[in-house]
């Protein structure tokens, strides 16, 4: 199955998006991650996405595009759960132009719905150990004594850059819904508010599992 999971940054879908995977039993594609691993690794990639990522903007889609084709071609070959990507109109009709060459399309899609004062909650509380790259909250899931000194707040992860974000957000990702309706694509929409246990089991009942 290649599932296509939209929302706002900040609205779950890197949570849900994991256990999905597992159910499923694909991998789960989430560029930012990858994007994130070039930053920390300081190659040439990693570098050019840093100063877009710390400014909120979006990484062009070339460099996007590049990393989900590798991915394709190796452990996502059955099947994915795309997690952030695409992004915009011009990276889905690209990824379906990838998967077409093998003969294959987005079976469904679903967008996490949440309210951007919860989102801007979520995100601006989360703490990352730059050593192993573990993500923490300083609410939900706050990191270890040990572990806590050296945990830092991302620049894109503050409420200013956030807020930012999700304009972003509106103006190009916004319109993927109504983009793969048209298409033909089953879209559900779900209420990312609630208890990740509830809407994980909502994803798994509609899409027949």
């Amino acid at each position: 199955m290649d599932l296509v999971l939209l929302g706002a940054p900040g609205a779950g879908k890197g949570t849900q998006g994991a256990l999905l995977a597992t159910r499923l039993g694909v991998p789960k594609i989430a560029t930012g991650d990858m994007l994130r691993d070039a930053v920390r690794q300081g190659t040439e990639l990693g570098l050019k996405a840093k100063q877009v990522m710390d400014a909120g903007q979006l990484v062009s889609d070339d460099i996007v595009l590049g990393l989900v084709r590798e991915r394709l071609a190796t452990d996502a070959a059955e099947g994915a759960v795309f997690d952030g990507y695409p992004r915009n109109v011009a990276q889905a009709r690209a990824l379906e132009g990838l998967l077409a060459e093998d003969g294959r399309r987005i079976d469904a899609v679903v967008y996490i719905d949440v309210d951007d004062d919860a989102i801007v909650r979520r995100m601006s509380g989360r703490r990352t150990d730059p050593e192993t790259g573990t993500v923490y909250h300083v609410e939900h899931a706050p990191p270890p004594a040990d572990v806590a000194p050296r945990c830092v707040q991302r620049e894109d992860d503050r409420e200013e850059t956030v807020r930012h974000r999700l304009e972003v957000y509106r103006e190009s990702t916004a319109p993927l819904v109504e983009h793969y309706r048209q298409a033909g694509v089953p879209v559900h929409t779900v209420d990312g508010g609630r208890a990740i246990d509830a809407v994980q089991a909502e994803i798994l009942g509609l899409l027949g599992r």
